[in-house]
């Protein structure tokens, strides 16, 4: 089943549970205003949409995941940068970070600037062999302004992220492997089989837990130790009440496949 906007493209896969959404604005997939409204649009109705488990955020062609945003927008809302453009922008990329369901990114070709910071928000990361990373912005005498202060330190550490800031340098698939950009590397050309494929396995699993992890590794990275304690226990508990959780231990003693919700 497919349906789309102009920029972008929703296949649901139903019998998998899975849907590819699909940035389009070729050849670079910039980021206009346009097309963070249709993301928004888009990532909304996934959000309510029952047959829809995990989510796989690409971009169209194979010269660039994406660019990050489109400059040539600037001049019309210079007056209000923030207001008019990127205050929208960071809305759209919150909310794949916030949406209940993983969301992975496959990346072919170049990934920088707001781009990276659209990937930053997905849960994993699958880059092309021959695909490269950086963080621009000081070389247009910017900074990221769409989540990467503070979702690059997360990834990386601060000192790894001020030198990819600071210098705004491509990074090599490899070395974004290495550093834990990104989770793996899939030949150019098939990252988004190797996204459909881990979105497929993690569709399989019980739902509730699924959602439950995404939401406590978020909420629980901004809290302190003790905070950490107590609110671990919170979903575990809630999860232990689930019909999964019941299943999936009768599935453990009884030797069978379990047969999640």
């Amino acid at each position: 089943m497919k349906y789309k906007n102009e920029l972008i493209l929703v296949e649901k896969r139903l019998d998998e549970k899975i849907a590819i959404v699909t940035l389009n604005n070729p050849p670079l997939n910039l980021v206009s205003l346009e097309l963070a409204a249709e993301l928004r649009q888009t990532l909304a109705r996934l959000e309510e949409d029952e047959d829809v488990r995990v989510l796989v955020l690409t971009g169209s062609g194979t010269r660039a995941f994406c660019v990050g945003s489109d400059i040539r927008e600037f001049p019309a809302v210079a007056d209000d940068v923030i207001g008019k453009k990127l205050h929208t922008e960071n809305d759209a990329l919150n909310m794949i970070e916030f949406l209940d369901k993983p969301v992975i990114a496959a990346m072919e070709g170049s990934v920088c600037g707001g781009g990276f910071e659209v990937a930053m928000a997905c849960d994993i990361r699958i880059l092309s062999e021959e695909g490269r990373i950086s963080q621009p912005e000081i070389n247009l005498g910017v900074v990221p302004g769409s989540g990467g202060l503070f979702r690059l330190p997360k990834l990386v550490g601060s000192a790894k992220a001020l030198e990819m800031m600071y210098l705004g340098e491509f990074i090599c698939a490899s070395e974004c492997l290495a550093l834990g950009l990104v989770n793996k590397l899939a030949p150019a050309g098939k990252t988004l089989e190797a996204a459909a494929g881990m979105a497929k396995a993690i569709a399989q699993k019980p739902f509730e837990a699924i959602k439950t992890i995404k939401k406590s590794v978020r909420e629980i990275g901004m809290m302190g130790s003790a905070e950490c304690f107590y609110k671990n226990l919170e979903y575990s508990k809630y999860i232990f009440r689930t019909a999964d959780c019941k299943e999936g231990v009768e599935a453990f003693f009884a030797k069978r496949p379990p047969k999640f919700r």
